[in-house]
């Protein structure tokens, strides 16, 4: 299971203002998603929550493409981006992640996670997305985060 709040929160997230990531936001407080990633999410100009990282050899396999177990992470830590207005002011962990892996990633491409709320009420929220890498399809995901109160 994993944790996090999603964009906005009080509890760290932090705007970056130069470089390649100025206008995104990243969680410096979340050692395990800084050096699994780092990771970063923004409003996208669809106004929708939008999470992303640059691939880099660190998070490559013996064969030269992107680990899976790295792009279930990033998939794991992205749900929580996408899935922020309906957690309010909840914490909350991952009951269920599934994947399918679409395509390679390589070093140097972009990825991006977008996606949705299919269904949000009480404690449960299910959450559909995809990953791209340079805007080609790299992972499909299905989620359940459960909503645990702070």
């Amino acid at each position: 299971m994993s944790e996090n709040d999603g964009v906005g929160s009080d509890s760290g997230l932090v705007p970056i203002i130069e470089g390649e990531w100025a206008g995104w936001s990243t969680w410096p407080g979340d050692s395990f998603e800084q050096s699994s990633g780092p990771f970063y999410e923004r409003i996208g100009d669809d106004g929708r929550p939008v999470a992303a990282f640059r691939a880099e050899d660190r998070h490559m396999n013996g064969a030269g493409f992107m680990h899976g177990g790295c792009l279930m992470t990033f998939a794991d830590s992205a749900i929580f981006t996408i899935a922020h207005e309906a957690m309010g002011d909840s914490h909350g962990v991952t009951l269920s992640l599934t994947g399918d892996f679409l395509d390679p990633v390589s070093e140097g491409q972009f990825l991006e996670a977008r996606g949705e709320v299919v269904r949000a009420g009480g404690k449960t929220i299910f959450i559909q997305g995809l990953i791209t890498a340079d805007g080609k399809p790299a992972l499909r995901f299905n989620a359940i985060i459960r909503k645990i109160r702070s």
